[in-house]
């Protein structure tokens, strides 16, 4: 009986890891304001550059549009933590941002579960992307 609970017990910490590979930690949004106003975060919207561009969270990077150039756009502090997101609770597009600052070296990644959804309904600041040329 001991060696099939200590089994079932193996089984299900295997199948706990692996349901969280690939996972990021959620970052609140205050937490973030606190990071962005130490300047202490680089953040990854992965929403889209047409929603990008109607607003984003200042000072983020437009996946969609630089995801080619993304490793450059990252920087070379690789200690820097990234913080990626995209509309809300439900949406996962984050991870493709997350997943680009991973393969890039940087090892402090987290998402911002809230999204622009959730900063919007707190009432923080966007802006809007520049008109291109």
């Amino acid at each position: 009986m001991k060696t099939k609970l200590t089994i079932l017990s193996l089984a299900f910490s295997m199948i706990a890891t692996a349901a969280f590979a690939g996972e990021y930690p959620d970052i609140s949004i205050s937490e973030l304001e606190e990071a962005i106003e130490k300047n202490e975060v680089i953040l990854i919207d992965v929403n889209g550059s047409s929603s990008y561009a109607k607003g984003h969270i200042p000072g983020a990077i437009d996946f969609r549009a630089n995801k080619e150039n993304i490793t450059a756009l990252l920087g070379e502090n690789k200690d820097k933590l990234v913080v990626a997101y995209c509309g809300g609770p439900s949406c996962s597009a984050y991870k493709a941002g997350a997943g680009a600052a991973e393969e890039a070296g940087f090892t402090k990644i987290k998402h911002l579960s809230a999204g622009i959804s959730g900063w919007l309904q707190a009432g923080k600041p966007t802006e809007k992307a520049s008109p291109q040329s």
